[in-house]
């Protein structure tokens, strides 16, 4: 608007049902999240990654974090076995590795990429690292939280990778 000010749209209300699934999700896009990528090591003694942008820190002692995985993904019953995983904190320059992983659990090449005591593949590049213990797992609807105990920490300094409204995006460093 001319005189600075800003125009707000009113909210359109709706019960959430299965007809209203699309505006429920687009909703919930309103709110801006990190990306991560989540690995482990699979039965057979691979490895593999999905990307997820459901990560939140729990508890301070016991140093807890949580993702929620869809129980529909392919790779939902490797996540749901493992006994370890970590999570991978992606940075503002890692979109490609962070589409790579939602497209395939075996977009490791060319990345540079560890694998710990435990079997688990670690991400070097990232911009933060939690490696975890499967400490529990709760039912959530199509999806589960899975609960990790953090065993090990890492991270740098870097600007994070942000998803919202269906899009990657990065801090406005002009605000």
């Amino acid at each position: 608007m001319p005189d600075g000010t800003m125009q707000i749209t009113p909210f359109q209300g709706f019960e959430p049902t299965p007809d209203t699934q699309r505006q429920f999700r687009d909703g919930l896009g309103r709110f801006a999240s990190g990306v991560t990528v989540v690995t482990a090591r699979t039965p057979d003694g691979g490895i593999i990654g999905m990307t997820a942008n459901s990560f939140s820190s729990v508890s301070m002692d016991p140093p807890l974090i949580l993702w929620c995985p869809a129980k529909t993904s392919s790779r939902y019953a490797i996540f749901e076995q493992a006994e370890h995983f970590a999570i991978h904190v992606m940075s503002a320059e890692q979109q490609a590795v962070a589409l790579g992983f939602a497209r395939s659990g075996t977009a490791f090449d060319g990345l540079d990429v560890q694998i710990n005591a435990f079997g688990v593949p670690l991400l070097n590049d990232c911009l933060a690292r939690f490696e975890c213990q499967t400490n529990a797992l709760h039912d959530a609807g199509d999806h589960a939280i899975m609960v990790g105990r953090v065993r090990s920490a890492a991270f740098r300094e870097g600007e994070p990778l942000i998803f919202s409204q269906g899009q990657f995006r990065q801090f406005d460093k002009q605000a």
